[in-house]
């Protein structure tokens, strides 16, 4: 059971007391399935990427043994190929709602199971995932595009979709470099996959032309930062000149423009990246201007809020919208396996395509 005391770290002003906290921490637990599955909330799908989101919270919550089963239900439930489904009813396998099989949804794996791993110390478990990683990590590389970004997906029917999402692939470059801190670890190197993310980041960084426009979307402005691969004044330069367009003050995060639709799981993981670039009190104030989708009873949060007509929509409590906040919270309140994650502390560089050099 998930006390106060437990959550003490995750108390930030304006935004969550130790006894917030705790019920966030429960409501996630509430959703989570014996089996280890984590749907977006009961009756609804999960999909491997939110899965691991929530696993993630719960590890930076102290909830060690519900985390370790969300990565087990991953393990359990791998397909041959090293995927997942996109999308299972209420988190049962058997009950997959679409096949397509997602390059980012796959590739997550790798960042839940290194901030498991330096949440725990955990040697053990990090020996029983590596099978899972490797897989999952040469099941996205096999749809990387020869200018480095990664195709979106893979069709039920084996068609590699070869169009490249820039929020998807900032992930997958997130992923990558996480899933190389492992492979470090193990002391198993993979210079390929250094190789890949050094030509995934230059093209993240240099050649916006290759990724599908979907400049709308908030994800396509702050995920390049989010993942890694902008740094520095690139990245502080980026948050800038979109500020105005997404961030509504008092409010959140724009999904889309130009939409009045603020959402809760943009808006936190926007505060996961201004902390990355040294921002602390501008995430501080983002997170605290989303406290109106905080759900009392529960201790979800709500999906999103309509600002035109004061409405919630949808009527959803997310286990991944809480997720995300309390992965903010734990950045700033400096919890040290989520400040290593996302800071990039330990996450190896790949080599830039050009030069053969390590990208700084």
């Amino acid at each position: 059971m998930t006390t106060p005391r437990r959550t003490e770290h995750l108390v930030l002003p304006g935004v969550l007391t130790a006894e917030e906290a705790a019920a966030t921490v429960r409501g996630i637990l509430a959703v989570q399935r014996p089996d280890g599955a984590i749907p977006w909330f009961r009756g609804h799908h999960l999909d491997p990427w939110d899965h691991t989101e929530a696993a993630m919270a719960l590890d930076a919550a102290g909830e060690h043994e519900a985390a370790e089963r969300a990565y087990e239900w991953l393990a359990r439930h791998q397909n041959e190929d090293g995927s997942w489904y996109a999308a299972y009813a209420d988190g049962d396998f058997e009950d997959v709602t679409d096949r397509g099989r997602e390059s980012n949804f796959c590739a997550y794996i790798a960042v839940g199971v290194w901030h498991h791993y330096l949440a725990t110390g955990d040697d053990a478990f990090l020996d029983r995932m590596w099978p899972a990683v490797f897989a999952a990590m040469e099941f996205v590389l096999r749809l990387q595009q020869p200018g480095g970004q990664i195709g979106w997906k893979r069709e039920d029917d084996g068609r590699a979709v070869e169009d490249a999402l820039l929020t998807g692939s900032s992930s997958v470059h997130h992923a990558l470099r996480c899933a190389l801190a492992i492979a470090e670890q193990r002391e198993e190197p993979q210079p390929d996959w250094e190789l890949a993310v050094g030509a995934l980041r230059h093209a993240i960084r240099l050649h916006p032309e290759r990724f599908l426009d979907k400049d709308h979307y908030s994800m396509d402005w702050y995920y390049p930062v989010l993942g890694g691969a902008l740094t520095g004044a690139e990245a502080k330069s980026r948050i800038e000149e979109g500020w105005d367009r997404f961030v509504v003050p008092g409010l959140g995060v724009r999904c889309v423009v130009p939409n009045p639709w603020v959402t809760g799981g943009e808006s936190a993981e926007l505060a996961l990246a201004l902390w990355a670039v040294g921002e602390s009190d501008r995430s501080l104030e983002i997170l605290q201007s989303i406290q109106h989708l905080r759900d009392p009873e529960s201790g979800l949060y709500w999906t999103g809020y309509v600002f035109e007509d004061r409405a919630v929509w949808p009527e959803e409590l997310t286990a991944w919208t809480a997720g995300s906040l309390l992965l903010a919270v734990a950045a700033l309140g400096g919890d040290e396996a989520t400040c290593a994650v996302f800071g990039g502390e330990r996450l190896p560089v790949g080599l830039d395509p050009d030069c053969c050099a390590p990208i700084h």
